[in-house]
């Protein structure tokens, strides 16, 4: 594995936003959802293309908070330009749990 220093570290913006919208993606080549985060005030919202869709539904995903890179060049994703990372832990099985906080916090709040 290796090793990074603080200072590489401290440049990943992680934070917490909550979903606000969540539709299907049947244009991208693996099965996906387009979201919409609002990470608050400061970064406002943000879109991200999230391969989510083996564990999580559309309807479950609304109003869920999230942790998100948000300091990543936007990417083109097929048709759809993603804004931010979604992060998130891969299975055994390759589906994706996402990382989320245990209680809520403020939208755009930092990792500590």
């Amino acid at each position: 594995m290796e090793q990074i220093s603080w200072d590489d570290f401290s440049r990943v913006e992680l934070r917490v936003g909550t979903i606000v919208k969540v539709e299907e993606f049947p244009e991208a080549r693996k099965p996906a959802y387009k979201l919409q985060i609002d990470f608050g005030e400061e970064i406002g919202i943000k879109k991200s293309s999230a391969q989510i869709t083996d564990l999580y539904t559309v309807q479950e995903l609304a109003g869920r908070q999230v942790v998100g890179v948000v300091n990543f060049p936007p990417r083109q994703i097929g048709p759809f330009m993603s804004e931010c990372l979604v992060t998130g832990f891969i299975r055994d099985d390759n589906a994706v749990v996402l990382a989320v906080p245990d209680k809520e916090v403020p939208n755009g709040s930092k990792l500590a």
